[in-house]
Formats: structure tokens, C-alpha cells, sequence
């Protein structure tokens, strides 16, 4: 089966040929707004927009909440490391 054509505008860097490349960045909307833009709906799509959701969020929420807590600690914890018990 062959892939359906793509509009120029929608392709990605890496699909685009050498005599489409200046075509294809006269497409592209360069400012820095819409950097930011597509910048937030990738990191959007890619963490918050999920179809289905897994072990992976709920697994760094608790090494975060693991990490916090022993930093919070650790000054406690370096203190009673140094004691000796007789």
C-alpha cells in the first residue's frame, strides 16, 4: 500500500527532500511565539494528553516524593551518621 501524500507544510524535517527544503521552510512560521507554541503542544501531546496511562507517571511521582524526602532529611541523616554509640 502506498503511503498518502502529505502537504509540504505538515512534513517533517527528516521526510523532506534537498529540493523541497527551501519550499518547505517558507511554510514554517519562524517566530518565536510560535516556537513556544509548538514547543508547549508537543510537551502537551507527549505527557499530559495520553491515550492510556501506565506504571510510568505513578513510578517518578513516588522516586520524586523518595528523593524530596531524603533531602529534607539529610542534614538529620548526616548528623546521626556521625554518632557513636557505646
Amino acid at each position: 500500500m502506498a503511503d498518502k501524500p502529505v502537504a509540504l507544510a505538515e512534513k517533517r524535517l527528516m521526510d523532506v527532500k534537498l529540493g523541497e527544503f527551501f519550499s518547505w521552510i517558507g511554510t514554517k512560521n519562524l517566530s518565536p511565539i510560535a516556537a513556544v507554541k509548538s514547543g508547549h503542544d508537543k510537551y502537551y501531546n507527549k505527557y499530559i494528553n495520553v491515550k492510556k496511562g501506565g506504571i510510568g507517571g505513578i513510578a517518578m511521582l513516588l522516586t520524586g516524593y523518595i528523593a524530596m524526602s531524603y533531602l529534607w532529611e539529610y542534614d538529620h541523616l548526616k548528623h546521626d551518621r556521625w554518632r557513636k554509640y557505646h
